[in-house]
């Protein structure tokens, strides 16, 4: 039995984290933290947690940090980096949802978040983890960068393509809509009801940071630098993730050719289902589960793959839990392996 600190406990992804591993047979929550609820009982702020789960919220207190094997940190964006360097001095192992430990190169973080990182000497040891590419490195890691929700939908929607050789890389453009909770918990006006529903929008477009961490690791199994288009759409639905990935081939393939490149690829992923059709969102909200399909335009000389998550779990705790799993050495799918909602 291992004991877990989820700092950030009652943002959207930490509450998630919070729900999966209270029922993780190898796991005991020893911490919950939030800041804005201190004091109260966790299943207070989420009531569908009452009776499960009612462990009281408590401030950030490195010391009692130290009593746990492994820190979830859901903090915000710079904040992680400034808290991450004291647990591992204390002996944790650390699993960051934020961007701050996403990267190979300070420079690329700095240039897309416009902030110096504080602890550019860890990114040299942190792992990127996306556990169907880096499994390997994820056993022995104690700083994982646990990757973004668009980024992990998009990198394993294309990774088959970049893999193979198949395509002109200079030509990857990737549409992606993501659900309202991919925004986070906090106020903002972009993000209230009236502002959403029945309505599609655009934003970030070319800038969004995302792209950076899709380049990075798409241009690690390219073998060179690879840059794309993304652009990310808000739609109207709570969670869910819908990447489309566009790219010319660099031959004559015909959908089932790539279909079956993919099926090679992810033959054993049990995370990642590979589909005949096209995958849609409801297939796997409420899971850890990918599901990815591709067609071949042969009119075009063209690819287009696409690629479903639940932006909360394979985008965020779920895929936290999986790398958790692996680190300390618990069957992969433990805590996981459920069926998505559907409905």
């Amino acid at each position: 039995m291992i004991k877990a600190a989820v700092l950030g406990a009652t943002g959207y992804a930490g509450i998630e984290l919070v729900r999966i591993l209270a029922r993780h047979p190898g796991v005991s929550i020893g911490i919950v933290n939030s800041k804005t609820f201190k004091g109260q009982k966790i299943s207070d702020v989420y009531p569908n947690l009452t009776g499960i789960f009612d462990m009281p919220c408590t401030e950030l207190d490195l010391d009692k940090a130290a009593e746990c094997d492994v820190a979830f940190t859901a903090l915000p964006h710079g904040a992680s980096k400034d808290v991450i360097p004291s647990l591992l001095e204390k002996g944790l192992k650390v699993i960051d949802l934020s961007g701050d430990y996403r990267y190979d190169d300070a420079g690329v973080y700095e240039e897309w978040y416009g902030e110096k990182h504080s602890s550019p000497e860890l990114l040299a040891e942190s792992v990127y983890g996306l556990c169907e590419l880096h499994r390997d490195k994820i056993k022995n890691a104690r700083l994982i960068g646990n990757p973004g929700c668009y980024t992990t939908c998009s990198i394993l929607g294309a990774a088959p393509l970049v893999a193979n050789g198949i395509i002109d890389n200079k030509s990857i453009i990737i549409d992606a809509k993501s659900g309202v909770s991919g925004a986070g918990r906090g106020l903002n006006l972009a993000q209230h009801f009236c502002e959403c529903t029945e309505n599609t929008k655009a934003y970030k477009i070319g800038t969004h940071r995302h792209t950076s961490e899709i380049e990075q690791e798409l241009s690690n199994i390219a073998g060179e630098k690879i840059m794309l288009s993304f652009t990310p759409h808000l739609i109207p639905q709570k969670r869910g993730i819908f990447s489309t990935i566009y790219a010319n081939l660099s031959g004559e393939y015909k959908t089932g050719d790539v279909l079956d490149m993919y099926k090679e690829y992810y033959k054993d992923e049990f995370f990642v289902r590979v589909r005949d059709g096209i995958p849609e969102t409801k297939f796997v909200c409420g899971s850890n589960f990918v599901d990815t399909g591709v067609t071949v335009d042969e009119r075009l000389g063209r690819v287009i793959a696409t690629s479903v998550i639940d932006n909360l779990f394979k985008g965020a705790a779920g895929q936290a839990v999986q790398n958790m799993n692996i680190m300390f050495g618990f069957d992969e799918k433990t805590a996981l392996a459920d069926a998505g909602y559907y409905i």
